[in-house]
């Protein structure tokens, strides 16, 4: 059938070329020129179906409909006309010829506009490929806040590839319409009576304007489809109060501590998640690429959105890359698009509004660290954490000032998680020897994209290099774990393992089945004995979010909380139902998507300090 659409499509331009180029309109000629448009037109459209647009069969039509064969006759009329106008200029029926364009300052404007339109286009167009390749279901949430958000510690090689990739790309495909729309020529049709210019100094402009518009077109048009950008206007104009009609403040919630106050571990698994596993455990992979791992999940609690043991919470607007990771569990909300640029940006302005796990641990006299291997700075993180419970902060520039690390020592982030174990291991018995309760909380970061850091100590059975990474990182994980449990205050210490976010390594899951649903692996060890008889249903066929875990790891550590609700997360431990769970995802994630007053005007600012009035600021200094 695609051969038969194309067939068509050749003999249309055959047409055309026997109109306008063939001086000898016999049958020879004809046919000749038909049977060479149709074999020529065929073979370069297949070839463009096959490796351009990744269509696995040509002659074996049953799996494509209507749509697809006339996308294919489309393709073979392009092709054709191609074709026509490569053998019309090889044949001399059309020539080039010194163009002689007056150089005004109209021309060189409209030239100049041109190129910059172009080059937008290009900019959208490379940019959004860029986007979607390194992190995988980016949406405008996560583009616009992380646009926003401190980038100082950033690894270089983000950077490096941005230059090699889109702003290259962009660079090099301007460049050759700039030649184009500079040079100065025009096209004649050298016709059986007479000679015809086709092609002159007005045609010139008008197509480079309008290349210049369609591409600019068709790249924001690319962007706005891959990343969702409606979600802009459902961020900045479209308003929903389901936040606050659902939110439970801390502050106002009876919530009591157990007499002993437990110690807590939460380790952040840089992009961990359950297609790891195994497919007769819910995974995607022929072999198991965590057992270790997986038989320590057999000795905690694991909440599962399927009716297996392993399963995880669902992809919620504002939850998946690391700081909104990070925000929900502290706060039990989303990370959302902030109404004022810095809302994010600097050490008192991070979500000042908010009373956080940090918070209400210091007050409960808690010693706290967050432990990093990157600068703390990226992204907000030790903004976050100083703010939100006074945590002392150990990330690459500590590592630096304390002499662990030579200055110039740059890996990966920052150092690697080989390093991050060894430290976490002296830094978490120097919280134990305080003799206070301790929160110490940090996140690896050898499994991030692209490809992951593999360790000079990892073995590697497996052909590619992520996988490799991901089972020597889990192995690393669970000796680590091992350690802990071997210390004199693990009876009175609940340990929390959480993916931070589904994998960017879009490479890796590039041939993924697309209704195969990926979730982030979680695990909770040694809870408090209070939710120890926890009933088996409570942990399988659960519909929650990054932001109840908020609850349940207070919950994990004994904490008693009236209505067992904290921000819009709930305890999962309980029975009381999650906010999706009550209203539905979908309806839960549009409104979520929404603008909320609610945060705006009492999470990203502190509400009970009085705020610039910035219209007032503005007057006074003109």
């Amino acid at each position: 059938m695609f051969i038969l659409c194309g067939t068509v499509g050749a003999l249309i331009i055959t047409v055309f070329e026997i109109l306008f180029f063939c001086k000898k309109r016999n049958f020879g000629n004809i046919l000749h020129a038909a049977v060479r448009n149709i074999f020529i037109i065929n073979l370069i459209s297949i070839a463009l179906l096959r490796y351009v647009f990744k269509y696995q069969h040509f002659l074996d039509t049953s799996a494509y409909g209507t749509e697809n064969f006339l996308k294919y006759f489309a393709l073979s009329i392009v092709v054709g006309i191609i074709w026509l106008l490569f053998a019309a200029f090889i044949n001399r029926y059309l020539t080039f010829e010194d163009g002689k364009r007056k150089k005004t300052h109209g021309t060189r404007f409209i030239k100049i506009l041109a190129c910059f339109l172009f080059m937008l286009g290009c900019a959208a167009f490379f940019g959004t490929i860029w986007g979607k390749d390194s992190f995988g279901d980016v949406t405008a949430d996560q583009l616009i806040i992380n646009l926003i958000s401190p980038t100082s510690g950033a690894d270089t090689g983000v950077y490096i590839d941005i230059f090699e990739r889109p702003v290259f790309q962009t660079m090099l495909c301007t460049a050759v319409f700039s030649l184009f729309v500079y040079s100065d020529f025009s096209i004649v049709y050298h016709g059986i009576r007479k000679n015809i210019t086709v092609f002159n100094d007005l045609a010139h402009r008008i197509i480079s304007i309008i290349l210049g518009i369609a591409m600019l077109a068709g790249g924001i048009a690319y962007g706005y489809q891959e990343f969702q950008l409606k979600q802009l206007y459902n961020a900045y104009i479209a308003e929903s109060d389901f936040i606050g009609d659902n939110y439970v403040d801390p502050r106002d919630t009876k919530i009591k501590f157990p007499k002993k106050k437990r110690n807590i571990i939460h380790i952040y698994l840089e992009s961990m998640e359950n297609s790891y596993l195994s497919k007769d455990l819910g995974g995607y992979m022929d072999e198991n690429l965590m057992p270790q791992l997986t038989e320590l999940a057999y000795e905690g609690d694991v909440f599962s959105n399927t009716g297996r043991k392993f399963g995880g919470p669902l992809q919620g607007t504002g939850t998946q890359w690391s700081v909104a990771s990070m925000v929900n569990m502290m706060t039990g909300l989303p990370m959302k698009v902030p109404a004022e640029q810095n809302a994010y940006g600097t050490k008192d302005n991070f979500l000042p509004g908010a009373y956080t796990f940090g918070d209400m641990l210091r007050d409960q006299g808690y010693e706290q660290t967050i432990m990093i291997g990157a600068d703390g700075n990226y992204g907000g993180v030790s903004y976050l954490y100083q703010l939100h419970g006074g945590y002392k902060i150990f990330d690459h520039r500590y590592a630096i000032e304390q002499g662990l690390i030579p200055e110039d020592y740059k890996v990966w982030w920052g150092f690697e998680d080989d390093k991050l174990y060894e430290y976490a291991k002296a830094e978490i018995t120097r919280l134990y020897n305080t003799g206070k309760p301790f929160n110490f909380t940090m996140e690896t970061a050898d499994t991030h994209r692209p490809h992951g850091y593999l360790s000079e100590k990892a073995p590697t059975p497996y052909s590619d290099k992520y996988s490799n990474v991901i089972a020597y990182s889990t192995s690393e994980t669970v000796k680590f774990v091992r350690w802990i449990q071997q210390q004199p205050f693990y009876d009175n210490t609940t340990i929390v393992l959480i993916g931070d976010h589904l994998s960017m390594d879009t490479d890796f899951f590039a041939d993924f089945d697309p209704n195969y649903l990926r979730t982030q692996f979680n695990l909770i060890l040694n809870p408090a004995p209070n939710v120890a008889n926890t009933p088996a249903e409570r942990f399988i066929n659960r519909q929650y979010c990054n932001f109840d875990m908020f609850p349940t790891i207070l919950a994990s550590m004994g904490v008693e909380i009236k209505g067992d609700r904290l921000g819009i997360g709930t305890n999962l431990y309980s029975d009381t139902p999650t906010v999706f769970e009550e209203y539905g995802f979908d309806y839960v994630n549009n409104e979520l998507e929404k603008k909320s007053d609610f945060m705006n005007n009492n999470i990203l600012v502190d509400p009970t300090k009085p705020q610039e009035d910035t219209t007032a600021a503005e007057t006074t200094k003109k």
